[in-house]
């Protein structure tokens, strides 16, 4: 079953991440405050990211990742900067960079 992951922008200016077997019914859904207690609360929402995959659970894996990546990285991915992807999924807090800096010496 064919399946999409998709990215919702809030009223707010916030991110919804999700996935879904009909995208079109699913931002129906959306709009009319009954896709998800997160977007109920900040219509209107706008799709302003998909990707379409072959198999449903894909695009369900597909979400769970980027559910976890930074609000700064989710803007590169809708914007199309693929190649700061990568830069933008490095740590960046002072314990990691002390152990990088001890390992480096």
């Amino acid at each position: 079953m064919q399946g999409w992951m998709y990215i919702l922008e809030c009223v707010d200016g916030s991110f919804y991440t999700g996935s879904t077997n009909n995208l079109n019914k699913r931002i129906e859904d959306h709009q009319n405050g009954n896709g998800s207690n997160y977007t109920k609360r900040r219509l209107p929402i706008k799709l302003v990211y998909f990707e379409e995959y072959q198999r449903i659970d894909l695009a369900f894996y597909r979400e769970s990742q980027v559910k976890g990546w930074t609000r700064n990285k989710k803007k590169a991915l809708i914007s199309g900067f693929y190649d700061e992807l990568h830069i933008l999924a490095e740590c960046t807090n002072s314990t990691h960079h002390a152990r990088l800096r001890n390992k480096n010496s």
